[in-house]
C-alpha cells in the first residue's frame, strides 16, 4: 500500500495510485509563525480582531468563515491613489528564536507520510480587496490601474519576504496558498486583466518557493476560473485546491491534465449544511468520482482547509471517499 504521499504522487503525476487521495490526507498543515502570529484569526461569532496589515475581521455566527469589516470606518485604503499613507506590511525579520516553535512543529511531521505544508492566507487579490473592499478593488483595476500594479507589487515583496524565512527555517514540502479568484460563474476580473496583474507576481513567488525545495504548490480558489487554469499552469500551480463542479472538471482534466490536477469536485453547499444526511454526502461523492476519474483529480469539499462548518460533514466525505476507492480502484 502506498504512503499518503506517495499516492498523491501517483496521482498528479498520471501514475498508478491505488485510492483516491481522500481530500487532505497527504498534507500535515501548519500555519503559526512569528509572522502570521502578528495577526490572530477572529473566533467566530466573537469580537472583530485587526490583523497586521490593519484589516479589521470578523467571523459572524451563522457564515462560513471571517471576513474584513468593510464600513467606511473600516476600510484601510481610504484612496488608491494614495495607498502608501495607509499600507504598512507586517515584519518579517524575526530572529531565529522566535521561529524555534514553528521549527518544532515540522520536524514532528512525518515526510515520508505527509507532506510538510505551509498555509497562508489571503494571497495577493484577496490582500487588495481587504485594504480596499471588494468593489472599490475592482473598480480601481480600470480607474488607477498604475496604482494597483504597485499595491500589487508592495504585497508580493512581503509574500517573498516571508517565503525567503520560511524557506530558512521550516523548509516545507508544500505551500499551500488562499486566494479566490471569482465567484460561482464568473472570475472578478477577465482573463486579460488577470495575466496583466497576478500573473507575474504569482510566477516570482511560486517560482522562489519551487526553487528553494517546495516539491508542490496548493493554490485555493472555491470560484470558477477554469479560463484562468493556463495562468496556473504558467505560474508553477501543482494542484487547483477548492475547483467547484461548474467548472466542468472532467474536460478540464481530459484538457490540461499531466500539467495540473484538481481538487474539489464536491461543492460544500452541496453537503454542509444544516440538516445534512449521509446519502446527500455519499450522492456528491459518488458522482464527482465517476465524473472525475482516478488521475489528476483528488476528491474532496470545496471548502480551502480540512474542517466543515457543521460536525461530521468532513468525516463523512472520507468515509464514502473510501468507499468510492473499493469499488473503483
Amino acid at each position: 500500500m502506498l504512503t499518503k504521499r506517495q499516492n498523491l504522487l501517483e496521482t498528479i503525476r498520471g501514475g498508478n495510485p491505488d485510492r483516491f487521495v481522500n481530500q487532505y490526507e497527504a498534507f500535515a498543515i501548519m500555519y503559526d509563525t512569528p509572522v502570521t502570529r502578528q495577526s490572530p484569526m477572529p473566533a467566530y461569532g466573537q469580537e472583530p480582531v485587526v490583523d497586521a496589515w490593519g484589516v479589521t475581521r470578523s467571523w459572524p455566527k451563522g457564515t462560513p468563515g471571517a471576513f474584513p469589516v468593510h464600513d467606511p470606518e473600516h476600510i484601510v485604503v481610504k484612496d488608491i491613489s494614495r495607498w502608501r499613507d495607509y499600507v504598512k506590511a507586517p515584519r518579517v525579520d524575526f530572529p531565529a528564536s522566535e521561529w524555534e516553535s514553528s521549527i518544532a512543529a515540522m520536524e514532528k511531521i512525518d515526510r515520508n507520510e505527509y507532506f510538510a505544508t505551509l498555509f497562508y492566507a489571503p494571497g495577493i487579490f484577496e490582500q487588495c480587496h481587504y485594504l480596499m473592499e471588494i468593489s472599490n478593488c475592482l473598480v480601481a483595476f480600470y480607474e488607477e490601474p498604475e496604482a494597483m500594479k504597485e499595491l500589487i507589487e508592495y504585497i508580493t515583496d512581503f509574500e517573498l519576504r516571508y517565503a525567503e524565512q520560511v524557506c530558512k527555517y521550516l523548509k516545507p514540502d508544500a505551500f499551500f496558498h488562499h486566494d479566490d479568484w471569482g465567484t460561482q460563474i464568473s472570475t472578478f476580473i477577465s482573463p486579460e486583466m488577470f495575466e496583466e496583474f497576478f500573473l507575474p507576481s504569482y510566477k516570482k513567488l511560486y517560482g522562489y518557493y519551487k526553487e528553494n525545495g517546495v516539491e508542490i504548490i496548493m493554490h485555493h480558489s472555491d470560484s470558477y476560473a477554469a479560463t484562468l487554469v493556463p495562468y496556473m499552469i504558467e505560474m508553477g500551480i501543482d494542484i487547483w485546491q477548492g475547483v467547484m463542479k461548474g467548472n466542468n472538471i472532467p474536460e478540464l482534466i481530459k484538457k490540461y491534465g499531466g500539467q495540473i490536477s484538481f481538487m474539489g469536485g464536491i461543492n460544500s453547499a452541496d453537503v454542509d449544511f444544516e440538516g445534512w444526511t449521509q446519502e446527500d454526502v455519499a450522492r456528491e461523492v459518488k458522482r464527482a468520482c465517476e465524473e472525475c476519474g482516478k488521475l489528476y483529480f483528488i476528491p474532496s469539499a470545496s471548502q480551502g482547509l480540512p474542517m466543515s462548518n457543521y460536525p461530521g460533514v468532513y468525516e463523512a466525505l472520507s468515509k464514502e471517499i473510501d468507499n468510492m476507492s473499493k469499488i473503483m480502484f
